[in-house]
């Protein structure tokens, strides 16, 4: 399949997929006259990529994640141990947004307090 329809049926845009394919994400087979030709399969890989980078994965850490899926998948354990580290990593930025709030709530109070002026 040419390059826009399987932008039609994943719904990324051409450039996304372009750059996917620079980044080893997805592959495709070129012809003489320059058309890339997606296997039909890629449109499954971009799913997985557009799931993973909603569930907070950047594009770096879909790599070998998309390589291991396409050539032989990911057994149930390892892509519980990939969620469970994601979980963690969220739960730290989590935390550390919460002392933020707390630190500029402190701030706001004392650098602004309310008055009265009578």
């Amino acid at each position: 399949m040419r390059i826009g329809e399987l932008s039609r049926l994943t719904g990324v845009s051409t450039d996304t997929l372009r750059l996917y394919e620079k980044r080893g994400l997805i592959r495709s087979e070129r012809h003489t006259n320059g058309y890339r030709d997606f296997d039909p399969a890629m449109a499954r890989v971009v799913r997985l990529i557009k799931t993973g980078q909603s569930l907070g994965f950047r594009l770096r850490e879909m790599e070998d994640l998309a390589c291991a899926l396409s050539e032989q998948g990911l057994s149930a354990t390892e892509l519980t141990a990939l969620l469970t580290k994601k979980l963690c990593e969220v739960d730290q930025k989590i935390e550390e947004m919460h002392r933020l709030r707390d630190m500029l709530a402190t701030m706001a109070a004392t650098a602004c307090p309310l008055s009265t002026k009578g």
